[in-house]
């Protein structure tokens, strides 16, 4: 009988987790050999180079070396090359090779060179799966935002009830977010992670990310509060959908949803009753796409394990600590006391409602991807109304990011420490301002909270090129702070739909 007993979902992506951890492990990409492609006469030909001594690029007679551990490097540099120079490059490898007694050292050139990458292994080649998995997620979640938004809207009705539930939604994500970032100053100054790095080490781990973080610098966020609220409006509702720009579609489904109650209600309640429909079958599908996730699920952490190696951890175990410290402060401690006292829940059954959820966005690092589980499990397990769920949620994914900020605060800390820089009061109360301005209309997609931090640690006069000490282990920690993020947004709409007397179940236990 046990064995007939099917296992719930959530149980199966927890075990997809951990299956695909180990997995991505065991068939790890190797950190000693690189796959070159080249054109000749008869075509691209592809050969693997591995265990080389040094290696070394000459472009117009200057050559630039590279070690055996600089596999990142050389891929880095043969990437950032103009393509006239990557026609004219060539690329030696130097290998010693031991026979019987002697031991000579092996050259291999490479001239017309196409691409330089990493050596794929099953665990990074099965990545596509999860990308499938994340993109049906992702197209799911705005014809879902737009229907719930829009009929949750008019079941409200009464505008001023909408203006004190957005008001109401707004404050708290504006207060937790600002918790979160002092709760990042404090672990980072008590724990004082970047103190315990040397200058050895973030001499070569800066010059390994230098590439990648100057492109971030590029992309520098800036924050204008009077534009911020113009942009909120939307000159085309259709091209704000095409671009996901979640605020621009919240405000058009609350203005939709409120004029529909201002006609005649026959034609209204046609609508509506036609957006239910809707929003009933995106959820209905999201039930549909849930049945591959755990499939998903291994794909996305088999791959990142895989290409991410541990190599990096043991040198920024410290900046990792403080950051984890500090999330699960925040997650366990202040949602736990939100969701006790505000939402009057047991936490228990609010963590316990929330793991499917948690765990699609540690595995794909996006609140919009998550945000139809969110629903699903906001609605479903915790009792809270659609007409709540379909303001708060979509508002969250885009203004609140709790876990994000409490990175920034702990990150702009560790660099200005590994500087040798001392942060007063004001400059640090300069970063919790920054952060929550920055966290307000940032796209809810993977890897924000780097172009983020850029604006912070200009703001506090610290070199933003100290981003590339933390570049290595970005990824890692940026699935951790989503769980942070979309957690925050399920807090608040248990608050918000509580003290709106709308729970479902007005239960606390």
């Amino acid at each position: 009988m046990l064995l007939k007993k099917k296992i719930p979902i959530h149980t199966q992506i927890i075990i997809a987790l951990i299956l695909g951890a180990i997995f991505g492990v065991i068939f790890s990409v190797d950190a000693h050999k690189l796959k070159v492609t080249t054109k000749s006469s008869k075509g691209e030909e592809k050969a693997i180079v591995e265990r080389w001594e040094k290696a070394e690029f000459i472009l117009s007679g200057v050559k630039k070396e590279f070690s055996s551990d600089d596999q990142a490097k050389i891929i880095k540099f043969f990437r950032d090359l103009s393509p006239s120079d990557k026609a004219k490059v060539v690329l030696i490898f130097y290998k010693r090779m031991d026979s019987g007694d002697f031991k000579e050292t092996q050259v291999i050139k490479f001239e017309n060179i196409v691409e330089i990458q990493k050596v794929k292994t099953i665990a990074t080649e099965i990545k596509p799966i999860g990308t499938i998995f994340v993109r049906l997620l992702s197209f799911l979640a705005i014809p879902l935002v737009i229907a719930s938004l829009i009929v949750g809207a008019a079941s409200l009705g009464d505008i001023r009830k909408v203006g004190r539930i957005g008001g109401k939604t707004i404050a708290y994500y504006i207060i937790t977010t600002s918790i979160a970032i002092t709760i990042g100053l404090i672990c980072a100054n008590f724990i004082q992670p970047g103190n315990k790095i040397s200058p050895v080490i973030r001499d070569r781990m800066a010059s390994e990310y230098q590439a990648d973080i100057s492109e971030k610098i590029q992309q520098e966020l800036g924050v204008d509060v009077v534009d911020f609220f113009v942009n909120i409006v939307p000159t085309n509702p259709i091209n704000a959908m095409a671009n996901g720009n979640m605020l621009q579609i919240v405000f058009f489904a609350v203005i939709f949803g409120i004029t529909l109650t201002m006609i005649d209600k026959n034609k209204s309640d046609v609508v509506i009753k036609f957006l239910d429909g809707v929003s009933d079958t995106m959820i209905k599908m999201v039930d549909l796409v849930m049945k591959i996730a755990p499939y998903g699920v291994f794909a996305l952490i088999s791959a990142t394990v895989a290409d991410f190696g541990f190599g990096i951890l043991s040198t920024l175990l410290w900046y990792i600590i403080t950051v984890l410290v500090g999330l699960l402060i925040h997650l366990f401690g202040v949602y736990s006391l939100s969701v006790r006292f505000l939402g009057k829940m047991n936490p228990l059954k609010f963590y316990k409602g929330m793991r499917e959820a948690q765990i699609i966005a540690f595995s794909t690092s996006s609140s919009a991807a998550t945000l139809p589980v969110n629903f699903e499990c906001t609605e479903r397990n915790l009792g809270v109304p659609k007409q709540i769920t379909s303001f708060v949620l979509p508002l969250g994914a885009t203004i609140n990011m709790d876990g994000t900020a409490l990175y920034q605060g702990v990150a702009s800390v560790f660099i200005a420490q590994v500087y040798g820089f001392n942060l007063d009061i004001t400059q640090q109360l300069t970063i919790v301002l920054t952060a929550v301005l920055a966290s307000i209309g940032t796209a809810p997609v993977p890897g924000v909270g780097i172009i983020m931090l850029v604006m912070i640690l200009k703001a506090i006069h610290i070199p933003a090129e100290g981003i590339a000490l933390i570049l290595g282990v970005d990824r890692i920690l940026d699935m951790c702070r989503t769980v942070v993020n979309i957690t925050g947004d399920a807090s608040a709409a248990v608050f918000v739909a509580r003290s709106e007397g709308l729970m479902k179940n007005s239960s606390s236990s």
